[in-house]
């Protein structure tokens, strides 16, 4: 392998920049004013020494030097230093700062920001197409690789949801009507905890931590939602049937071993089928039945 087949990629690492408090260097500006405004004022009343022209010289030099290393950071507020492109540290320590005129600051905000997604298709595990959209919660908490190892980190964070939103849309079903699987639709909490780990994970190249994260937006796509619909209202007429089936059987097995158990009626095998159909019918009727009364007997 050459070596211009080889491109490495440097990772950029937050760290400490040399900075001085704005107040103290406040105090000098205000010092090196108040020394030019003293040869100033000797000149003018002709006391041309050799301190009046050292002050008038100095002071200017000084202010010079001096004013335009100022700059301001407010709290969860930082600043990114360079010199001529060269990455010297950053400052998170807020109120009124200084560093060398000839050092540059690019403030970062560090502060949470919330961002939701557009809303996007998505096959889900099934292949079904579904819309999805998430909203996070992120923050910058490496400035240096934030601002130096992507071009634009908030929209690489945009780019980076939507990519996640599809991967996680396609790990898993839509719904699972049995209750056998983990769905999108049934298990917020853990698919959520699943996309802001699969987050973190595409958004650490960048300095960024996701602190929250979940859906706004889950349901089937319009072309086949109504063709779901139906199949989801036939999926939960056959599961109440199966379950007023069940428990109807076990009702007339209860009814008919209580019968038995007290002698209150003998029952060959052509009456014990009659009362489970009578049963049957009386348990799993959607209607509600009307008493007949037998007079005769089974057999005629």
């Amino acid at each position: 392998m050459t070596d211009s087949n080889v491109i490495a990629l440097t990772s950029s690492r937050e760290r400490p920049a040399s900075t001085a408090s704005g107040y103290a260097m406040l105090i000098l500006l205000v010092l090196a004013i108040v020394v030019q405004l003293y040869g100033i004022w000797n000149l003018a009343n002709d006391n041309a020494g050799l301190l009046p022209i050292l002050s008038v010289i100095a002071g200017p030099l000084l202010i010079i030097l001096i004013a335009p290393g100022f700059y301001m950071l407010q709290p969860n507020q930082a600043a990114a230093i360079t010199l001529f492109g060269d990455y010297k540290g950053t400052d998170r320590v807020t109120g009124l700062r200084w560093v060398l005129p000839w050092l540059m600051r690019k403030k970062v905000s560090v502060r949470a920001n919330n961002f939701i997604s557009e809303r996007i298709k998505v096959n889900d595990l099934r292949g079904n197409p579904i819309e999805m959209a998430a909203q996070i919660v992120w923050r910058v908490v490496d400035t240096a690789q934030a601002l130096f190892d992507i071009d634009d980190y908030k929209q690489f964070v945009k780019v980076q949801v939507e990519a996640a939103v599809r991967t996680i849309g396609s790990r898993y079903p839509y719904d699972d009507f049995a209750h056998m699987e983990v769905t999108l639709r049934g298990n917020h909490d853990e698919v959520g905890a699943e996309l802001r780990k699969e987050l973190i994970e595409r958004l650490a190249v960048a300095g960024i931590t996701v602190d929250e994260c979940g859906f706004t937006h889950l349901a089937y796509a319009q072309e086949i939602a109504g063709a779901m619909l139906r199949r989801q209202q036939a999926q939960a007429v056959v599961a109440a049937r199966q379950t007023l089936v069940e428990g109807a059987v076990g009702m007339v097995e209860m009814a008919l071993e209580q019968l038995s158990a007290k002698n209150v009626v003998e029952l060959d095998d052509e009456r014990r089928a009659a009362m489970v159909s009578n049963l049957m019918v009386v348990l799993c009727g959607e209607r509600d039945t009307q008493p007949v009364v037998n007079a005769g007997s089974l057999y005629q």
